[in-house]
């Protein structure tokens, strides 16, 4: 692995409004054996990033100690949205087929610590999201939850939100039951839902507007402005992109991480094309790609 480190970036640490997180060093992994070029996740550990194609199609696991690639599926939607659970030992993703101009879906999960890969759900229309959180995967269809365990031990009894997008809409599903959550109105687009770790707060896009935070009743704490595809990092801090474009490409893309009192903080250098951030809080990474089929990832002290 060749490292970058990134003088300008922290120089722009440096001069932000305060600094969040403190880079020591960007890598770029070159990843050979695969096709799949886009980032689509990183374990908590650190240990493998997931990749997926150019139409989020297929999903491939590329192990960053062994440089092994494994791929999980082929499949159409692969890409999107797949979940990891916490100790990273199991992925949960979609695999789409288009029938007579109706798309249908499969959705699986895999557990790298068995080998065992499980259906979670066959055939079903309007899937809406998976989650993974313990032994349990959780998938929402038509805003209604179906819980599956994984491995050998029974469900957890706890509660479990899953956020996810329906007819523009935000939608918090707790336990089968299903709240459209309306924070900036009903005639807005939300993109990019995702639960904090704690499970108290969800941060969205709206679009044509910029990236919020709201609890789960819907009240906004935070506007974060210009930040899209944000993931959380911790409770507080949240990483997203801010790219501009001409009007028909993008012509810029950096990095930003943004806590929800309003400070924010570049992390990436400007001559690369940062996009669509993930983040392994626990391995105290972020990972990163570019329209040009780079991956990156962001080691922080």
């Amino acid at each position: 692995m060749r490292k970058i480190f990134l003088t300008l970036a922290l120089a722009a640490a440096a001069t932000s409004m305060a600094q969040v997180l403190e880079v020591a060093s960007v890598e770029r992994i070159d990843i050979v054996g695969t096709n799949a070029t886009v980032v689509a996740g990183i374990s908590p550990k650190g240990d493998y990033i997931l990749l997926t194609g150019a139409q989020l199609n297929g999903l491939a696991k590329y192990d960053l100690a062994s440089k092994k690639v494994e791929v999980l599926t082929k499949a159409l939607g692969a890409g999107y949205n797949p979940a990891i659970s916490d100790s990273g030992d199991a992925v949960a993703y979609r695999e789409d087929r288009f029938e007579k101009g109706l798309r249908s879906t499969d959705v699986k999960v895999k557990n790298f610590a068995t080998g065992e890969s499980k259906s979670l759900a066959k055939g079903v229309r309007n899937f809406n999201a998976v989650s993974i959180e313990g032994n349990t995967a959780v998938t929402v269809t038509n805003g209604r939850q179906v819980k599956t365990a994984i491995g050998n031990r029974r469900t957890t009894r706890a509660k479990q939100a899953t956020v996810s997008i329906v007819n523009r809409q935000l939608v918090l599903s707790v336990d089968g039951k299903s709240t459209i959550l309306t924070p900036n109105g009903t005639d807005k687009s939300y993109l990019w839902p995702t639960l904090s770790p704690d499970k108290t707060k969800v941060c969205y896009y709206v679009g044509g507007d910029g990236c919020y935070v709201c609890n789960l009743n819907g009240k906004i704490v935070a506007r974060l402005g210009a930040l899209r595809a944000a993931k959380w990092y911790d409770n507080n801090v949240v990483v997203g992109m801010h790219d501009t474009d001409d009007g028909h490409v993008i012509t810029s893309s950096e990095i930003v991480a943004a806590t929800l009192d309003g400070k924010r903080q570049v992390l990436t250098d400007p001559s690369v094309k940062a996009m669509y951030p993930y983040t392994g809080a626990e391995a105290r990474k972020i990972v990163f790609g570019t329209d040009e089929g780079e991956t990156y990832i962001i080691n922080l002290k």
